[in-house]
Order: C-alpha cells, then sequence, then structure tokens
C-alpha cells in the first residue's frame, strides 16, 4: 500500500510533466475522481530572477483551480512546497534558464509542489525534478 504523502506526490509529478493541457486536463479529471485537487502552470526564465514569479503563480494557480484556500497556512504551505522543490534544482539552475511546468496536488492534509524543468542555454538543456511536501490542515478544505 502506497501512503498517502507519496500518492500525492506522485499526482503532482505527474502534472508536471504533461505535456500539454489536454494530458493536463485528463489527469486532473482522473485525479479528481480520487479526491486530490490539481493543478498545473508552465513557466519560463532566468532561474534566480524566477524564484519569486514561480511562487507566486503556484499560490495563485492552487488558489484559483481550488487546490487550497485563501487562508495563511494553505498560502504558506504552498510557498514552502515550492522553495523546496526549487532548492533541489538550484545546483543544476543557478545562472541559466529554466523552462517547464510547476505541478500542485492535494488530498486532505497532503499538498506537494514538483518542478520539472528544463535547464540550460540554447539547445542545451539539461532536466531537473524537484519535489515539496508540506501538511495543511484538511479543515482548510472543507
Amino acid at each position: 500500500m502506497v501512503a498517502e504523502s507519496k500518492k500525492i506526490a506522485m499526482a503532482a509529478l505527474r502534472m508536471a510533466m504533461a505535456e500539454s493541457r489536454e494530458e493536463e486536463a485528463h489527469l486532473k479529471d482522473g485525479f479528481g475522481r480520487h479526491g486530490i485537487r490539481t493543478v498545473a502552470v508552465d513557466y519560463g526564465g532566468e532561474y534566480l530572477t524566477a524564484i519569486k514569479k514561480i511562487v507566486e503563480r503556484a499560490i495563485v494557480a492552487a488558489k484559483r483551480e481550488g487546490v487550497i484556500k485563501e487562508t495563511h497556512g494553505d498560502e504558506g504551505a504552498v510557498a514552502g512546497a515550492t522553495r523546496e522543490a526549487l532548492s533541489q534544482i538550484m545546483p543544476k539552475a543557478m545562472g541559466l534558464n529554466i523552462g517547464g511546468k510547476i505541478g500542485i496536488a492535494r488530498r486532505d492534509e497532503h499538498l506537494s509542489v514538483a518542478v520539472f524543468f528544463g535547464v540550460g542555454l540554447l539547445h542545451l538543456d539539461e532536466v531537473a525534478v524537484g519535489l515539496g511536501h508540506r501538511a495543511s490542515p484538511k479543515e482548510n478544505m472543507d
């Protein structure tokens, strides 16, 4: 049996790796049938200057799609998980451009944020994946 936190992390990763809006919608519907709320958002830019914008985009997208509520705790959970995911790709991304997708998933108190980015200069891309998890009280989702 897979632990709940691991299921939610896998959902966030799958959303971040979706290759199209159609695939995102298909995954979102499937996860929704299992009570997992998800969203994905694209992002690209220079890594260091992008950090703040990526965190902001993650929070806005999660609120817009009903993954979280507009509470200090939920917003902080998304921000913290996003920063954790971004810190994991920092060794590869520092000083370079990134482009890809942020995936967010939540069920009950489990919330995960995954980033799946191409990192590089011109056509010399590397691939980087980061994942963060936070707990946020499930009462916030009622």
